[in-house]
């Protein structure tokens, strides 16, 4: 009775907090720009609203409210997503300017335009996260995190780094002398190198210049021994600081005349023969030309020698508005290793995941769990254990005919990969959609697959030029004289490790309308069987598009008729210029609309006669908001029972609307669907705490907390509310 009492009083606290402010409603919007309905200026470039987005990231990490750890990351997180945005978007457009492309993208910028704002933006990017390091590292020395300076160490400290350095690094160390029979060597792909001049002692004019790679098998911060047992401090040394400490061992009879530090990116674009006979051969081979990829970006330390600087860039070719000297330290994305274990002070509070109360009921049983009701779990506030229970339950059970699964991404070691060779073993016919394009774990994919080939299972590839993103599982099982199909729908990956830090949404059923659309689907991509007619699901590339169309148009509908009209998002990325213009199309005609968009907005709320009933927000917090929710009011102001609820595993860009498989999966049971609509869409849209808000002007602003600030995560940490009984 106590429970039920206090989730009683969670969700009317809640309710409460349904109304949403409207823009048009809590401001005046007369200094709005004016902006035509065809004019570019309506959409943000899509490139630069990401480097918002990770600004706000990095501001994250300025975040008092975080505790210092998680601060420091949220900067290494920053760091980690520049890199993949130089090393992917900055890439493909240097490749553009370099094939002579001015084409302009919607927003009315070339290539070369693009790539001149990007420089300007990122340099204040760069400049605040040298910034927010110097005063993470000053305030991590606070509490006895300390990264030493080399004249800082003792005696002790330096016998044992020179133990250290003797057995660990100097076997793998490769010194290459910078001369004409001596090139520049290799560099990977965000690897760095320390570039020195060498100075002989007697003379001079006995100097030489080499260039020494740091070993990426070995930590950037290497942890001190610590000299009191159980004591909180902990001391760290830079591997550069190491290796010229200790350069005397390297060179006898050398010291160090100045030193300095680069980095590289290079294009990571793969591009495979589609018609290939082999599709994982071909892949292999694209992924080792990856790994030379031509240099687009170089970071170098402003302690680098001016001769060595111009050295290097000339011989890996970088353009020179793409080398950027820093003032600070390069690599930021290391500082994750900082992260020490044993000082929980300094991090989050652990966060116990929950197991839906009907499975538990069921004894854990997923198949008598479902055979009542669906369900719906929400991670990371529930556990994701569940989706693994349903997969390795399908594999031990007998009565388990078939399953079918779809990979995009998963965890090394996968439990999800092991169930599904378990059920192969055990004799089960067992399809699995493999997606060697996922970027970045296209080698972790390739191992998987053919590990899953030889336990007996059939792997599938899918289109040659359709990523195959959509998020399937399907269960088909014996019970008496019937067959019946169990279905998993998610909105995330089959990732246990991810599903702890990323806000996703699972959805299991038996229904068999939506089962049979699982069915069709996974005949289209395993076999090209296009389906004549689905009876429930959306997908894409071919009806996603055309029923969100339509659902826009039935909103535009009902105001004309004098009905609300309404629109709740929740996405990761708006940048399907199409789209856009429908929900500028709906504005105009009265329709409110709410977005709720975590990472890259093109579209530009706010503008008199074009998005003034628009609002949009991102929320950037302790978890990654990644589910994507569509609901429309269906003739009824949100939240309302008869509103129209989906999920889906596709952004609102253009290529999940037309050249993935995507899913889009409407939420019909009542209980899910005021679960989803009535809690989760009403949290995020009141979330004031960890919320930012767009502007016409194209600037995103952080909320001004109420007084008694709210928190989407803290509520549903505090109150695991999706439970379905």
């Amino acid at each position: 009775m106590t429970t039920k009492r206090k989730n009683v009083t969670n969700k009317s606290t809640l309710s409460r907090q349904r109304e949403v402010v409207h823009p048009s409603e809590k401001k005046d919007n007369s200094d709005a720009p004016v902006i035509y309905k065809r004019s570019p200026e309506r959409f943000i470039n899509r490139e630069l609203s990401w480097l918002d987005f990770n600004q706000r990231v990095v501001e994250e990490a300025e975040n008092t409210r975080n505790p210092l750890l998680e601060r420091v990351r949220f900067l290494s997180i920053s760091a980690s997503n520049l890199d993949e945005f130089y090393s992917v978007r900055v890439a493909g457009l240097a490749g553009q300017v370099r094939e002579g492309f001015i084409t302009p993208s919607p927003d009315g910028l070339t290539p070369a335009q693009q790539l001149a704002a990007i420089r300007e933006r990122v340099k204040g990017l760069f400049a605040d996260q040298q910034r927010i390091y110097k005063t993470l590292k000053s305030l991590l020395t606070e509490v006895g995190i300390t990264v030493c300076h080399p004249q800082d160490l003792s005696p002790a400290d330096l016998n044992w780094l020179k133990s250290y350095f003797m057995e660990r690094v100097f076997p793998i160390l490769t010194p290459i002398a910078l001369d004409p029979a001596h090139p520049v060597p290799f560099i990977p792909n965000l690897n760095m190198a320390i570039a020195l001049r060498l100075v002989g002692q007697k003379n001079d004019r006995n100097r030489k210049y080499v260039l020494i790679l740091l070993p990426s098998q070995l930590p950037r911060f290497l942890a001190l021994p610590v000299s009191i047992k159980g004591a909180k401090i902990q001391r760290f040394v830079l591997l550069e600081d190491i290796i010229t400490l200790f350069i005397s061992v390297i060179f006898p009879g050398y010291k160090i005349g100045n030193y300095g530090l680069l980095r590289v990116i290079r294009d990571t674009d793969v591009e495979f023969e589609e018609e290939a006979e082999d599709l994982v051969r071909s892949y292999e081979t694209a992924l080792k030309r990856r790994r030379r990829g031509v240099v687009i970006h170089l970071d170098i330390d402003n302690q680098l020698p001016a001769k060595l600087a111009d050295v290097v860039a000339h011989a890996l070719e970088v353009p020179a508005e793409e080398v950027m000297i820093h003032h600070g330290i390069l690599g930021l994305v290391d500082v994750k290793q900082l992260i020490v274990d044993n000082r929980p002070d300094l991090l989050f509070p652990y966060h116990t995941s929950h197991v839906p109360a009907r499975i538990r009921e069921a004894g854990g049983n997923c198949f008598t769990a479902l055979r009542s009701k669906d369900l719906l779990v929400y991670h990371p506030f529930e556990s994701f254990d569940v989706v693994v229970q349903f997969l390795r339950q399908a594999a031990q059970d007998p009565q388990v005919l078939a399953i079918k699964q779809t990979l995009y991404r998963t965890s090394s070691n996968s439990p999800i990969v092991r169930a599904l060779i378990e059920a192969a073993e055990s004799g089960k016919s067992v399809t699995a959609i493999v997606e060697l394009r996922a970027r970045f774990d296209e080698e972790a994919n390739i191992r998987l697959s053919r590990d899953l080939e030889a336990a007996g299972v059939q792997v599938v590839f899918g289109f040659a030029d359709w990523k195959t993103h959509a998020k399937l599982s399907l269960v088909v099982r014996r019970e008496g004289n019937l067959i019946r199909s169990y279905a998993h729908f998610g909105t995330g990956n089959y990732h246990p490790i991810t599903a702890r830090i990323y806000t996703d949404l699972s959805y299991f059923t038996c229904n068999p309308k939506l089962t049979r659309d699982a069915a069709k689907l996974f005949n289209y991509v395993t076999g090209y069987a296009r389906p004549s007619q689905m009876e429930e699901i959306a997908f894409s590339p071919l009806t996603i598009r055309k029923t969100l169309n339509e659902l826009i148009d039935g909103e535009i509908n009902f105001v004309k008729e004098g009905k609300p009209g309404s629109l709740w998002i929740k996405i990761n990325s708006l940048v399907d210029h199409k789209l856009i213009d429908r929900l500028y199309e709906a504005s105009n005609a009265g329709v409110k609309i709410n977005l709720i968009v975590r990472g890259i907005c093109c579209l530009r709320p706010g503008i008199p006669g074009l998005s003034e009933n628009i609002q949009v927000k991102s929320i950037v917090g302790r978890f990654l908001e990644h589910a994507r929710v569509f609901v429309f009011g269906n003739g009824h102001a949100l939240p309302s029972k008869h509103a129209k609820v989906y999920i889906a595993s596709a952004d609102w860009m253009e290529r999940n609307m037309d050249r993935r498989i995507e899913a889009m999966i409407p939420i019909i049971p009542e209980e899910i669907h005021d679960k989803v609509l009535n809690q989760l869409m009403v949290a995020n849209l009141k979330d004031d705490l960890q919320s930012w808000h767009l502007d016409s002007d194209k600037k995103w602003k952080r909320f001004h907390a109420a007084e008694k600030p709210f928190s989407a995560h803290d509520y549903f940490m505090s109150n695991p509310s999706l439970l379905c009984k």
